[in-house]
């Protein structure tokens, strides 16, 4: 056995590191958007493939037997890259993801499709927003030049937004209530703008956004590959196990 996990979440973290406890032979893969990644207990590359046969070869050329895709929600590329190199190569493929966040009582969402739908969703007056949506979308929001945008970037920006009116912070979750709380106070947010990507190291903002009435601009994720799909780490080792995965769901595109 020879594992490649597509990683860059939290839960690609646990996954790396429950194989390497176990001694599973494994390869760790980050995208490289990130300019100082977290540090795994597995042999580790950074960049891109070069699409589906690129990776696909790279699946031949380091003999992989199974393929887990725990990139972020969002990477919906990367994932229909892995479903088909792995169909390709006639190897078995997994996705470890998050469920997707619900609204409860008391949420004030404003659910969209799209990062466009999210910057057509901020016409009008001029507002304090918190922008938590990483560093690759934040020219879209140019055009709503209005507003005053707080920034929670994992890196330091190469160059400035083209925000006219904006502020950095850098920070790597996962955050807490206390601390997201405060941000929101002491920033005088009035509106936050937002991913969906599920999962507890995230969540607190939607928390702290509900307990002080903000307004949340959610961008939902798209449909993704036809795969099977599981949420927990112990599912990944027993799919590699050859278990019954129970809890997995084969999601339609």
């Amino acid at each position: 056995m020879r594992v490649l996990i597509l990683g860059g979440t939290t839960e690609a973290s646990a996954l790396a590191n429950a194989l390497a406890e176990r001694a599973i032979p494994a390869l760790f893969s980050y995208a490289g958007r990130v300019a100082t990644p977290k540090v795994q207990p597995l042999p580790t590359r950074i960049g891109g493939f070069g699409g589906v046969d690129g990776l696909a070869a790279f699946l031949a050329q380091q003999r992989i037997t199974h393929l887990i895709d725990a990139t972020h929600p969002f990477a919906a590329q990367m994932s229909q890259h892995a479903v088909a190199a792995a169909r390709l190569s006639g190897i078995p493929c997994i996705a470890l993801t998050r469920p997707p966040w619900q609204p409860v009582s008391g949420d004030r969402w404003n659910r969209v499709a799209s990062i466009e739908a999210a910057v057509d969703a901020l016409a009008g007056p001029s507002r304090r927003i918190l922008l938590a949506i990483g560093r690759m979308h934040l020219a879209s929001f140019a055009s709503q030049p209005q507003h005053h945008y707080l920034l929670r970037l994992v890196d330091e920006p190469s160059t400035p937004p083209p925000l006219p009116h904006h502020r950095v912070i850098v920070d790597r979750g996962p955050f807490t209530l206390d601390n997201d709380l405060q941000l929101l106070r002491e920033h005088h947010i009035e509106c936050l703008v937002c991913k969906n990507s599920g999962g507890e190291g995230a969540m607190s903002k939607l928390i702290a956004a509900r307990q002080l009435g903000l307004s949340v601009v959610m961008v939902e994720r798209h449909s993704p590959p036809q795969r099977q799909e599981v949420h927990s780490v112990d599912r990944v080792l027993a799919w590699l196990a050859h278990d019954t995965v129970s809890d997995g769901t084969e999601q339609g595109a």
